[in-house]
Parts: C-alpha cells; sequence; structure tokens
C-alpha cells in the first residue's frame, strides 16, 4: 500500500473495532478447528460444509458483504477459475462456493493460514515445476473424480484488483479429464471489492482490499480489521467445457476474458449484462 493510501485507510479505521473483530475472528477459528479436523479425519460429509459455514461468518466479522450475480453451477463437480487480488478471496470465495482451493505450495508452509488451507483440504501444487505438469494434472483429477469441486486462481499470482492478469495454461489441462461420460464443467468467476462503507472503493483505496507485491501481511491484515463495512462483488458467468474449444489454451483465453469483463464491469460501477432467455 502506497503511503497515501497508508494514510487515508488509517483515517478510516477503528483500533477499537479492530481489536474486537480480531478477537472474535481468533475465537471462531479456534472453535472450528478442531470440528473441522475431526470431520477431515472421519471423511464425514460435514468436512466440505463447515468450511462453507465458516468463512460465512468469518466475512460477516470483517465486515464483508457479499454481492453475489450469476448462478453457481451444481451439476458434479465443477472446476471454479477467478481471478486472485487477496488473501480475503479465500473467505469471500468459500463463503459462496463448496469447495476446496487450489494453492501454491509454498502456502503450505505459513503459520497459521497454512495450517487452515490444509484442514480445507487444499490441493498445494508446485506452479514453476513445468516437469511436474502430469502429476499435478493428476492430483487435480483424482479429486474431481472423487467428487470434488475445485477453486483454481489461474493468474498464479495476486494483482491489485483493478484488473485481471493473464491466466496461465498449464493447470488447464485437468479440464480435459471427463466425468464420467461428460466433459469436466468449467466455470468463469470474478471477484472484484467495490464499496467502503457504502461509497465506491475506488483505485486509491482498493489495495485495503488487495494483497500483491510486496505488502507485508500482517499490516495489511490490520488495516482490514480495522476498517468499516467492504462490498465484495462475485459473479458467477456461464459454465462451459472443454468440448467447446480447440485448445486448453483457448479455454484459458475464453475463461480470461469472461473474468476480466467481469471485474470491469464490477469496479467500473456498469450493470451487469441480462440472463440469456
Amino acid at each position: 500500500m502506497t503511503a497515501v493510501d497508508a494514510t487515508g485507510a488509517r483515517a478510516l479505521g477503528s483500533p477499537v473495532r479492530g481489536g474486537l473483530r480480531l478477537a472474535v475472528y481468533l475465537l471462531w477459528t479456534l472453535l472450528l478447528v478442531p470440528v473441522q479436523a475431526l470431520a477431515v479425519a472421519v471423511r464425514s460429509p460435514l468436512r466440505f460444509r463447515i468450511p462453507r459455514f465458516y468463512h460465512r461468518v468469518c466475512a460477516a466479522i470483517l465486515g464483508i458483504g457479499v454481492v453475489v450475480r450469476g448462478e453457481r453451477a451444481t451439476d458434479g463437480p465443477v472446476l471454479f477459475v477467478s481471478n486472485h487480488s487477496s488473501y480475503l478471496d479465500i473467505t469471500v470465495l468459500g463463503s459462496v462456493i463448496p469447495g476446496s482451493f487450489v494453492a501454491k505450495s509454498e502456502v503450505a508452509g505459513w503459520p497459521f493460514f497454512g495450517a487452515l488451507a490444509k484442514l480445507q483440504q487444499t490441493v498445494f501444487v508446485e506452479r514453476k515445476a513445468r516437469s511436474g505438469v502430469e502429476k499435478q494434472r493428476d492430483e487435480l483429477g483424482a479429486r474431481l473424480d472423487a467428487g470434488d469441486s475445485l477453486i483454481l486462481f489461474p493468474e498464479g499470482t495476486s494483482s491489485d484488483g483493478n484488473r485481471t492478469l493473464p491466466f496461465k495454461t498449464a493447470l488447464f489441462a485437468v479440464a480435459a479429464r471427463r466425468i464420467g461420460d461428460r466433459p469436466l464443467t468449467v466455470q468463469p468467476v470474478s471477484i472484484a471489492p467495490t464499496r467502503l462503507d457504502g461509497i465506491p472503493m475506488g483505485i486509491a483505496f482498493r489495495p485495503c482490499y488487495a494483497w500483491y507485491g510486496d505488502m507485508d501481511l500482517a499490516p495489511h491484515l490490520w488495516t482490514v480489521f480495522t476498517l468499516g463495512r467492504m462490498t465484495v462483488e462475485v459473479e458467477f458467468h456461464p459454465p462451459v467445457t472443454i468440448d467447446g474449444f480447440s485448445s486448453r489454451k483457448a479455454l484459458a483465453d475464453h475463461c480470461q476474458r469472461a473474468v476480466a469483463r467481469g471485474v470491469e464491469r464490477a469496479v467500473s460501477g456498469k450493470p451487469p449484462p441480462p440472463a440469456a432467455a
């Protein structure tokens, strides 16, 4: 966050609110961790429902209002592909999608958040290891074959939230998988923070949500706890399958364009297009 943005965020934030939110967040997390750990250990169906409930409450604790547009695909396992600008995307998408995330392998070693990611049955991949593409494809495919929906951030890194970076095509190899006799459903999803206390967020304050570049995590997280209510828009775009495209690159490009248009609409305040009849 720049000096101007940080100063503005501090002016809007409340340390008292931040302390209360932090205490409630930690208490809520400590209460749910053993419950989810048990559900995962015994392979209870609740291991997929608890994270969504957990993230919904976390969003409320953090003052994040999630506005959903479009319809989430629900027929069979789905590969959701989304833009990525913050660790807060996990809470927002986790509150509306019953699925597991695909994350870079480094996340597994993060203190606290790495443990939470493992409890949500995150699939960890080595994004820079080109030689391991087939292994990663098989790992993702095994989860999809088991009926698990997955949430993928194909940009490979987080952005400033004002734009969508090109999608990397390597992990789209799993889209060629067939679930039974049908191709895997792939659904593009746009996510964008749009308002702070009801006021359009704009470029200056979007870094209050976005975490990217060389930002330090702890100060950014504290800013999030202290700020007022944020509105984040999630748009589900029409689902597709690899059968409609000539290659996985063509599929990745289509998803990137759909997501980019959704982000542009959200940050500019334009209404989404009417649903097809």
